[in-house]
Protein backbone atom coordinates (compact mmCIF):
# COMPACT_ATOMS: atom_id res chain seq x y z
CA UNK A 1 0.00 0.00 0.00
CA UNK A 2 1.30 3.45 -0.93
CA UNK A 3 0.30 6.85 0.41
CA UNK A 4 1.48 10.38 -0.35
CA UNK A 5 1.47 13.57 1.68
CA UNK A 6 2.10 16.98 0.11
CA UNK A 7 4.92 18.85 1.87
CA UNK A 8 5.08 21.88 -0.35
CA UNK A 9 4.51 23.36 -3.76
CA UNK A 10 5.87 26.23 -5.81
CA UNK A 11 6.15 27.49 -9.39
CA UNK A 12 6.81 24.36 -11.43
CA UNK A 13 7.34 21.89 -8.59
CA UNK A 14 5.72 19.88 -5.83
CA UNK A 15 7.33 18.04 -2.90
CA UNK A 16 5.63 14.93 -1.51
CA UNK A 17 6.48 12.36 1.12
CA UNK A 18 5.60 8.92 -0.23
CA UNK A 19 5.23 6.04 2.23
CA UNK A 20 5.11 2.44 1.02
CA UNK A 21 4.35 -0.48 3.33
CA UNK A 22 4.55 -3.25 0.73
CA UNK A 23 6.52 -6.39 1.50
CA UNK A 24 6.94 -8.54 -1.58
CA UNK A 25 9.83 -9.93 -3.61
CA UNK A 26 7.96 -10.23 -6.91
CA UNK A 27 7.81 -7.35 -9.34
CA UNK A 28 4.66 -5.24 -9.26
CA UNK A 29 2.47 -4.73 -12.33
CA UNK A 30 3.88 -2.03 -14.63
CA UNK A 31 3.24 1.60 -13.72
CA UNK A 32 3.61 4.46 -16.20
CA UNK A 33 4.85 7.78 -14.86
CA UNK A 34 3.23 11.03 -15.98
CA UNK A 35 5.76 13.57 -14.69
CA UNK A 36 9.42 14.48 -14.43
CA UNK A 37 10.60 13.61 -10.95
CA UNK A 38 13.49 12.97 -8.63
CA UNK A 39 12.90 10.41 -5.89
CA UNK A 40 15.19 10.20 -2.84
CA UNK A 41 14.88 7.56 -0.15
CA UNK A 42 14.55 8.72 3.44
CA UNK A 43 14.35 5.27 5.05
CA UNK A 44 14.18 1.69 3.81
CA UNK A 45 15.10 0.24 0.44
CA UNK A 46 13.42 -1.33 -2.59
CA UNK A 47 14.09 -2.41 -6.17
CA UNK A 48 13.04 -0.62 -9.34
CA UNK A 49 13.04 -1.95 -12.89
CA UNK A 50 12.88 0.11 -16.09
CA UNK A 51 13.64 -1.20 -19.59
CA UNK A 52 14.34 -4.59 -17.98
CA UNK A 53 17.20 -3.07 -15.96
CA UNK A 54 16.81 -3.49 -12.19
CA UNK A 55 18.46 -1.32 -9.57
CA UNK A 56 18.54 -1.21 -5.78
CA UNK A 57 17.26 2.12 -4.42
CA UNK A 58 18.11 3.15 -0.85
CA UNK A 59 19.32 6.30 0.97
CA UNK A 60 22.61 6.10 -0.96
CA UNK A 61 20.87 6.25 -4.35
CA UNK A 62 18.18 8.35 -6.00
CA UNK A 63 16.37 7.88 -9.28
CA UNK A 64 15.03 10.11 -12.03
CA UNK A 65 11.69 9.41 -13.69
CA UNK A 66 10.26 10.83 -16.91
CA UNK A 67 6.74 10.87 -18.42
CA UNK A 68 5.74 7.70 -20.23
CA UNK A 69 8.39 5.57 -18.55
CA UNK A 70 7.25 2.10 -17.48
CA UNK A 71 8.36 1.07 -14.00
CA UNK A 72 8.05 -2.02 -11.81
CA UNK A 73 8.84 -2.23 -8.11
CA UNK A 74 9.71 -4.94 -5.60
CA UNK A 75 9.99 -4.57 -1.83
CA UNK A 76 11.88 -7.59 -0.46
CA UNK A 77 13.01 -5.65 2.63
CA UNK A 78 9.62 -4.22 3.63
CA UNK A 79 8.45 -0.61 3.50
CA UNK A 80 10.16 2.66 2.76
CA UNK A 81 9.68 6.42 2.99
CA UNK A 82 10.73 8.60 0.04
CA UNK A 83 10.74 12.24 -0.97
CA UNK A 84 9.36 12.76 -4.47
CA UNK A 85 10.13 16.03 -6.27
CA UNK A 86 7.81 16.49 -9.25
CA UNK A 87 8.84 19.09 -11.84
CA UNK A 88 7.00 20.82 -14.65
CA UNK A 89 8.33 20.20 -18.19
CA UNK A 90 9.55 23.82 -18.35
CA UNK A 91 11.51 23.59 -15.07
CA UNK A 92 12.93 20.20 -16.06
CA UNK A 93 14.16 21.58 -19.40
CA UNK A 94 15.72 24.61 -17.75
CA UNK A 95 17.64 22.40 -15.32
CA UNK A 96 18.74 19.79 -17.87
CA UNK A 97 19.81 22.18 -20.59
CA UNK A 98 16.70 21.82 -22.76
CA UNK A 99 17.17 18.05 -22.76
CA UNK A 100 20.56 18.09 -24.48
CA UNK A 101 22.25 16.11 -21.70
CA UNK A 102 21.71 12.37 -21.40
CA UNK A 103 21.05 11.52 -17.77
CA UNK A 104 21.56 8.27 -15.94
CA UNK A 105 18.35 7.09 -14.24
CA UNK A 106 20.06 6.15 -10.96
CA UNK A 107 22.38 8.51 -9.09
CA UNK A 108 24.75 7.89 -6.19
CA UNK A 109 23.74 10.03 -3.19
CA UNK A 110 26.78 11.01 -1.19
CA UNK A 111 26.53 12.32 2.37
CA UNK A 112 26.46 15.96 1.23
CA UNK A 113 23.47 15.29 -1.02
CA UNK A 114 21.74 13.51 1.86
CA UNK A 115 22.34 16.55 4.05
CA UNK A 116 20.87 18.77 1.30
CA UNK A 117 17.86 16.43 1.20
CA UNK A 118 17.36 16.87 4.95
CA UNK A 119 17.72 20.65 4.58
CA UNK A 120 15.00 20.55 1.90
CA UNK A 121 12.63 18.75 4.27
CA UNK A 122 13.38 21.31 7.00
CA UNK A 123 12.64 24.15 4.55
CA UNK A 124 9.37 22.48 3.56
CA UNK A 125 8.28 22.49 7.20
CA UNK A 126 9.26 26.14 7.67
CA UNK A 127 6.29 27.47 5.69
CA UNK A 128 8.49 29.65 3.43
CA UNK A 129 7.82 27.75 0.22
CA UNK A 130 8.38 30.58 -2.25
CA UNK A 131 11.97 31.24 -1.18
CA UNK A 132 13.46 28.81 1.37
CA UNK A 133 11.91 25.67 -0.12
CA UNK A 134 12.47 26.73 -3.73
CA UNK A 135 16.09 27.63 -3.04
CA UNK A 136 16.83 24.32 -1.30
CA UNK A 137 15.05 22.37 -4.03
CA UNK A 138 16.94 24.02 -6.88
CA UNK A 139 20.29 23.55 -5.13
CA UNK A 140 19.56 19.86 -4.55
CA UNK A 141 18.35 19.31 -8.12
CA UNK A 142 21.34 21.08 -9.60
CA UNK A 143 23.74 18.84 -7.68
CA UNK A 144 21.92 15.59 -8.44
CA UNK A 145 21.39 16.34 -12.13
CA UNK A 146 25.04 17.30 -12.46
CA UNK A 147 26.07 13.93 -11.01
CA UNK A 148 23.57 12.15 -13.27
CA UNK A 149 24.98 13.66 -16.44
CA UNK A 150 26.34 11.06 -18.84
CA UNK A 151 29.57 13.06 -18.88
CA UNK A 152 30.30 11.55 -15.43
CA UNK A 153 29.37 8.00 -16.38
CA UNK A 154 31.72 5.18 -17.26
CA UNK A 155 30.63 4.02 -20.70
CA UNK A 156 32.03 0.50 -20.26
CA UNK A 157 28.57 -0.87 -19.42
CA UNK A 158 27.17 0.17 -22.79
CA UNK A 159 30.00 -0.83 -25.08
CA UNK A 160 31.92 -3.98 -25.92
CA UNK A 161 30.98 -7.57 -26.59
CA UNK A 162 28.08 -9.62 -25.29
CA UNK A 163 30.50 -11.39 -22.93
CA UNK A 164 31.47 -8.00 -21.51
CA UNK A 165 27.81 -7.21 -20.82
CA UNK A 166 27.39 -10.54 -19.01
CA UNK A 167 30.43 -9.74 -16.87
CA UNK A 168 29.00 -6.32 -15.98
CA UNK A 169 25.67 -7.91 -15.02
CA UNK A 170 27.40 -10.30 -12.65
CA UNK A 171 29.33 -7.42 -11.15
CA UNK A 172 26.12 -5.45 -10.66
CA UNK A 173 24.53 -8.39 -8.86
CA UNK A 174 27.57 -8.75 -6.64
CA UNK A 175 27.55 -5.05 -5.77
CA UNK A 176 23.80 -5.08 -5.09
CA UNK A 177 24.22 -8.04 -2.74
CA UNK A 178 27.07 -6.24 -0.96
CA UNK A 179 24.97 -3.08 -0.54
CA UNK A 180 22.06 -5.10 0.84
CA UNK A 181 24.31 -6.85 3.35
CA UNK A 182 25.71 -3.50 4.51
CA UNK A 183 22.24 -1.94 4.75
CA UNK A 184 20.94 -4.93 6.72
CA UNK A 185 23.87 -4.77 9.15
CA UNK A 186 24.94 -8.35 8.40
CA UNK A 187 27.88 -9.36 10.65
CA UNK A 188 29.95 -10.26 7.58
CA UNK A 189 29.67 -6.65 6.39
CA UNK A 190 32.07 -5.60 9.13
CA UNK A 191 35.03 -6.51 6.92
CA UNK A 192 35.99 -6.92 3.26
CA UNK A 193 37.20 -10.53 3.58
CA UNK A 194 34.14 -11.94 5.41
CA UNK A 195 31.79 -9.96 3.15
CA UNK A 196 33.45 -11.35 0.02
CA UNK A 197 33.27 -14.86 1.49
CA UNK A 198 29.55 -14.39 2.23
CA UNK A 199 28.94 -13.37 -1.39
CA UNK A 200 31.06 -16.11 -2.93
CA UNK A 201 33.66 -13.78 -4.43
CA UNK A 202 37.28 -12.97 -3.81
CA UNK A 203 38.04 -9.77 -1.88
CA UNK A 204 39.76 -8.40 -4.98
CA UNK A 205 36.75 -9.14 -7.22
CA UNK A 206 34.35 -7.52 -4.77
CA UNK A 207 36.51 -4.45 -4.20
CA UNK A 208 37.15 -3.92 -7.92
CA UNK A 209 33.51 -4.46 -8.93
CA UNK A 210 32.23 -2.14 -6.23
CA UNK A 211 34.50 0.74 -7.19
CA UNK A 212 33.63 0.34 -10.87
CA UNK A 213 29.86 0.11 -10.38
CA UNK A 214 29.37 2.69 -7.62
CA UNK A 215 32.19 5.11 -8.39
CA UNK A 216 33.44 4.95 -4.80
CA UNK A 217 35.41 2.36 -2.86
CA UNK A 218 33.70 -0.19 -0.64
CA UNK A 219 35.35 1.41 2.39
CA UNK A 220 34.04 4.84 1.44
CA UNK A 221 30.56 3.45 0.82
CA UNK A 222 30.39 1.65 4.18
CA UNK A 223 31.42 4.84 5.95
CA UNK A 224 28.85 6.76 3.88
CA UNK A 225 26.12 4.45 5.24
CA UNK A 226 27.38 4.88 8.80
CA UNK A 227 27.47 8.67 8.39
CA UNK A 228 23.85 8.54 7.24
CA UNK A 229 22.92 6.62 10.38
CA UNK A 230 24.83 9.15 12.47
CA UNK A 231 22.78 11.94 10.85
CA UNK A 232 19.59 10.14 11.87
CA UNK A 233 20.70 10.04 15.49
CA UNK A 234 22.02 13.60 15.50
CA UNK A 235 18.77 14.85 14.00
CA UNK A 236 16.97 13.11 16.87
CA UNK A 237 19.16 15.10 19.30
CA UNK A 238 21.70 12.44 20.29
CA UNK A 239 24.10 14.01 22.81
CA UNK A 240 26.59 11.24 23.52
CA UNK A 241 29.00 11.03 20.62
CA UNK A 242 31.07 8.42 22.44
CA UNK A 243 28.07 6.10 22.72
CA UNK A 244 27.10 6.82 19.11
CA UNK A 245 30.59 5.92 17.91
CA UNK A 246 30.43 2.55 19.67
CA UNK A 247 26.95 1.83 18.34
CA UNK A 248 27.96 2.54 14.74
CA UNK A 249 31.15 0.50 14.92
CA UNK A 250 33.75 3.29 14.97
CA UNK A 251 36.96 2.82 16.93
CA UNK A 252 36.16 5.78 19.17
CA UNK A 253 34.58 9.25 19.19
CA UNK A 254 37.56 10.77 17.41
CA UNK A 255 37.22 8.23 14.58
CA UNK A 256 33.52 9.11 14.24
CA UNK A 257 34.29 12.84 14.15
CA UNK A 258 37.03 12.45 11.50
CA UNK A 259 34.81 10.32 9.27
CA UNK A 260 31.81 12.65 9.53
CA UNK A 261 33.99 15.69 8.83
CA UNK A 262 35.55 13.97 5.81
CA UNK A 263 32.14 13.20 4.30
CA UNK A 264 30.30 16.39 5.23
CA UNK A 265 32.85 19.05 6.11
CA UNK A 266 31.28 19.52 9.57
CA UNK A 267 31.79 17.99 12.99
CA UNK A 268 28.96 15.94 14.54
CA UNK A 269 28.37 18.73 17.07
CA UNK A 270 27.95 21.33 14.32
CA UNK A 271 25.63 19.01 12.40
CA UNK A 272 23.50 18.44 15.49
CA UNK A 273 23.00 22.19 15.82
CA UNK A 274 22.24 22.45 12.11
CA UNK A 275 19.74 19.59 12.09
CA UNK A 276 17.95 20.32 15.34
CA UNK A 277 18.20 24.12 15.41
CA UNK A 278 19.35 24.08 18.99
CA UNK A 279 22.68 23.59 20.80
CA UNK A 280 23.31 20.31 22.55
CA UNK A 281 25.90 19.46 25.17
CA UNK A 282 28.43 16.90 23.95
CA UNK A 283 29.33 14.26 26.46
Amino acid sequence: MRSARRLGTGPGFTVDVVTCVDDHRRWSPPEVGDDYRLVLVRTGRFRRKTDEVASLVDPTTAYLGVPGEEERFAHPAGGDVCTSLSLSPALWRSLTGEGRRKLRPTVYVDARVELAHRALLTAARSGDQQFALAERLLALLSTVLGQSSSDHADGSATTGSKARLVTVTRAERLVTAAREAIAAGHPAAEGLVPLAELLGASPYQLSRAFSREMGVSLTHYRNRVRVGRALDRLEDGETSLAALAVELGFADQAHLTRTVRRHLGHTPTALRRLLTGRPAHER
